[in-house]
């Protein structure tokens, strides 16, 4: 039997949101040790993409992130030929980046990572079901090109991730 767990790429909005809302260090440090023991793993990384995109703004999470185990994935050839197919399979997922208001950018490198490590994507992001839609986001294009995507909660209930809350006096 296999002992093999599945890798997850993660997206910066599962980080940014969870540092700012839910699991902020302060009320749950316990996730954030739990993310650097993933990345010690090998079981979580993140593109350089992601990363440049949080150390953007140069605040805790940036500073925590810098430190941290979770492998940061360099943007190299085979990544780059895999975001190629993921362009040529469908013309609409040229629209995954929103180049007008500079968004979006580490979207197409979440998914060519995953693509080429076989992994599973990790984002907030959900998918646009509007059919004359001219935007499209990371689920739509993993569907199309049959990466699998979770959200975070289903990332955690997939890990059995279990939380414990106590009263600190």
């Amino acid at each position: 039997m296999s002992t093999k767990h599945p890798k997850y790429c993660l997206d910066a909005n599962v980080l940014i949101e969870a540092w700012q809302k839910y699991y902020a260090p302060k009320l749950c440090p316990e996730y954030w040790e739990l993310l650097n023991q993933l990345g010690k793993e090998d079981r979580i990384f993140i593109p350089q993409a992601v990363f440049d995109e949080v150390k953007k703004v140069e605040d805790d999470l940036a500073d925590w992130l810098k430190g941290s185990n979770i492998p940061k994935r360099k943007l190299e050839e085979p990544v780059i030929e895999s975001w190629k197919k993921i362009l040529a399979t469908n013309p609409i997922h040229q629209h995954l980046v929103d180049s007008i208001k500079g968004r979006s950018l580490a979207d197409p490198w979440v998914i060519a990572h995953a693509f080429c490590e076989g992994a599973i994507v990790v984002t907030k992001e959900e998918k646009i079901t509007t059919v004359n839609s001219d935007r499209i986001k990371i689920p739509n294009v993993c569907e199309n090109m049959k990466i699998r995507c979770v959200n975070d909660f289903q990332f955690i209930e997939e890990l059995n991730i279990r939380f414990s809350c106590r009263i600190l006096i």
